[in-house]
């Protein structure tokens, strides 16, 4: 069997366009992906960050602490799932 990659479309029909997920990452993994001036900022790579992901596995906002991420994604109407 061929894995299938899914679209935000496929998602979308599947009925879960506003499901999202929240997970633990390193602020590593978060400064991979940044390529700015943070201004002085120091974050330690090895810190605890929660993602809130769209189902379709796309980075949507970066928190401190899970309370956050999981009220972040309410505030916009979305629904969160935890992923450990």
């Amino acid at each position: 069997m061929t894995p299938t990659r899914m679209t935000k479309e496929d998602f979308a029909g599947l009925g879960a366009p506003d499901l999202v997920y929240v997970r633990e990452i390193t602020a590593a993994d978060v400064l991979l992906d940044v390529q700015t001036d943070a201004h002085g900022v120091e974050i330690d790579p090895e810190q605890t960050l929660y993602a809130v992901h769209s189902a379709d596995g796309e980075r949507l906002a970066v928190m401190l602490d899970r309370e956050t991420a999981f009220a972040a994604a309410v505030a916009h109407e979305l629904a969160p799932v935890s992923v450990h």
